[in-house]
């Protein structure tokens, strides 16, 4: 059971949680602290469990016939799988809630509920954002909420110019990975933004979305905003040039290594700066 609970959770893409936590810890000047353990631990399996597990609950019709499910890149459940699943949800994230609740400042506290409150909403009705073109993609920005409740949790004040950056990048892609899935969301009657925008207009939103995330990142870290700008662009002209489907599909492998590369980045050169003394 563990297993599958893990595969539902997509470890793959557990960075998004993890990594943002991790770079939200450096960013309040800390290279490790102690009081981060409990938040790291729930950005794991738990919180990843929420945002997937649920999803699937509520997107069986469409995995049923989308080809990428059953794979790393996500599971395909069975009905007689949801309620397991939604006890290991409550299970897993209510003693987090709990002491989180009970030890943390007022305000990380907040914003880890809001964290928690709309990747619900992304798939649980009557939000379901994920349905409404423009919200699925805007409401992702909440992947960068760890650059503002981690520093919070810790006493500091969050660097707002990379958290604001974070929330705009992954607003770009969220609407770039759903560019592949613009077949199965049309058929299932769901108004997705590539639905809405086709995929070259995806690539106008996403590229936006990465312009403003990269001047954004310039304020914090000028060698990473250049990194962005230079991944993102190699990203959105690579399927420019091939308006399709199926070429989201291709470079799907390419934008899972994005967070990875960008986030190595900005994680050396600020550990490298908290080691020599000259950050904060």
């Amino acid at each position: 059971m563990l297993a599958r609970l893990l595969h539902i959770s997509r470890p793959v893409l557990w960075v998004n949680t993890v990594g943002s936590g991790f770079v939200g810890m450096w960013l309040a000047g800390e290279l490790w602290s102690r009081d981060f353990l409990p938040v790291l631990l729930w950005l794991t399996l738990p919180f990843n469990l929420l945002i997937y597990g649920t999803n699937d609950i509520f997107d069986r019709e469409t995995d049923a016939t989308n080809p990428r499910k059953g794979s790393l890149e996500g599971a395909r459940i069975h009905p007689g799988e949801v309620r397991t699943i939604w006890l290991a949800v409550l299970l897993l994230n209510l003693p987090f809630a709990t002491y989180f609740a009970l030890s943390l400042p007022p305000a990380a506290t907040l914003w880890m509920a809001a964290y928690a409150l709309v990747f619900l909403g992304y798939s649980v009705p009557p939000a379901r954002f994920k349905a409404r073109p423009y919200l699925d993609s805007l409401s992702n920005a909440a992947y960068a909420l760890p650059l503002v409740f981690v520093p919070l949790a810790l006493g500091e004040e969050p660097v707002w110019p990379a958290a604001l950056g974070l929330m705009a990048w992954s607003v770009a892609k969220h609407a770039f990975d759903a560019v592949q899935d613009i077949r199965e969301d049309r058929r299932a009657g769901i108004p997705t933004t590539p639905v809405r925008l086709g995929v070259r207009g995806t690539v106008v939103w996403s590229g936006a979305w990465w312009a403003l995330a990269s001047v954004l990142f310039a304020l914090a870290s000028p060698p990473v905003a250049l990194l962005n700008a230079a991944y993102a662009g190699a990203l959105l002209l690579a399927l420019w040039r091939e308006p399709r489907p199926a070429t989201g599909h291709r470079l799907y492998p390419y934008s899972i290594a994005f967070p990875y590369v960008a986030g190595t980045a900005a994680g050396v050169l600020l550990v490298g700066a908290l080691s020599l003394g000259v950050y904060p």
